[in-house]
């Protein structure tokens, strides 16, 4: 298990760790190169790397990112082309080519729209908006199986 950022009720966190359930022992994760302080964000697991993506500090939205790559202890951040609005509560879901964003709140009204960030080439791309589109809302859950 991989964990990064966060907050309590004073501080946000630009730090994280990794869980080795062998050992039950915590590693700190390096932050070169890491993405900011931030809650809010999601992230998404791609079989090799963690994706952290958007959230908000305390008064800043992000649509901003990073790839960590536990075999390297590394970070690389997402890029920002045709990233969507930035906005915190949101939901992410990885479908084992892209990481998929909806939703949320960019600090002024809820979203129903969304983007897809794919890591090859690392790039986002805005996501077509569903016919109907549901209600916008923030920490809405993915179903693990779309429907058509």
């Amino acid at each position: 298990m991989i964990v990064r950022g966060g907050s309590d009720n004073s501080s946000l966190f630009d730090t994280g760790g990794r869980y080795n359930p062998s050992s039950d022992s915590w590693m700190a994760t390096s932050t070169s190169h890491a993405p900011s302080g931030r809650k809010s964000h999601t992230a998404a697991w791609t079989g090799s790397e963690m994706i952290v993506w958007g959230g908000s500090d305390n008064s800043s939205l992000f649509d901003t990112g990073g790839r960590y790559n536990p075999d390297a202890d590394s970070w690389t951040a997402t890029n920002t082309t045709n990233a969507p609005e930035a906005r915190a509560s949101h939901t992410a879901v990885w479908t084992g080519s892209v990481m998929n964003i909806w939703g949320g709140f960019n600090g002024v009204e809820r979203l129903n729209t969304g983007g897809r960030y794919c890591t090859e080439p690392s790039a986002l791309t805005p996501s077509p908006t569903p016919r109907p589109t549901p209600a916008p809302r923030p920490r809405s859950t993915p179903h693990p199986r779309p429907t058509p």
